[in-house]
């Protein structure tokens, strides 16, 4: 489980713009092969497609896809609602949309935060008149009291405090995506 009050951060990631751990590396790690077993029950005699959300989502769906014991396909779907900002815009737009055909097939979309939850519902609806046979979201992160959408995960990650986060994927303007862990960003601090 994600610790809220953790402080401690690896040797080489001090800065100004990291602040506390949210979620360490070994807790990351040990909920993406929990989530992998999971959906390996679920979708027994069945080869889901996982739909990465990017560049977000880009290193949870390594790591989740290698935790599934089926065979698995991938695809990924880039969107933008933040742009290089720190708040969502609220509008929703496909910079690059999906190689493969959707029909008749099990699709998961694999999403490293929901926040608001628009941008979500957005892909829901877009990937939903494809025409799967079934469509299920794993999402890494939630951040708590922020969703204005009613909110449908099959596979929760973490739920974290309504905080700007960095790690694991996830960036302020393409920055920190390489951390191993997710911390808070300390926008406006000096170097950030």
């Amino acid at each position: 489980m994600a610790d809220a009050n953790a402080t401690s951060r690896p040797d080489g990631w001090e800065g100004p713009a990291i602040g506390r751990v949210i979620v360490d590396e070994e807790t990351l790690q040990a909920r993406v092969r929990e989530l992998g077993a999971r959906i390996t029950d679920d979708y027994a005699g069945r080869a889901p497609l996982l739909v990465g959300v990017l560049k977000g989502a880009c290193l949870f769906l390594s790591d989740l896809a290698r935790a599934i014991s089926l065979p698995v396909e991938l695809d990924f779907m880039a969107v933008s609602s933040y742009g290089s900002a720190t708040r969502t815009s609220g509008v929703v737009r496909i910079v690059k949309d999906l190689d493969l055909d959707l029909t008749g097939r099990h699709v998961i979309i694999v999403e490293d935060i929901v926040d608001s939850g628009l941008t979500l519902a957005y892909l829901r609806r877009n990937l939903a008149a494809r025409h799967p046979a079934s469509l299920a979201v794993c999402a890494l992160l939630i951040k708590e009291g922020l969703q204005t959408v009613e909110q449908d995960l099959a596979y929760e990650g973490f739920r974290i405090p309504p905080e700007f986060v960095v790690g694991y994927g996830l960036d302020v303007a393409e920055r920190y995506r390489n951390l191993p862990y997710i911390a808070a960003y300390l926008e406006g601090a000096a170097g950030a």
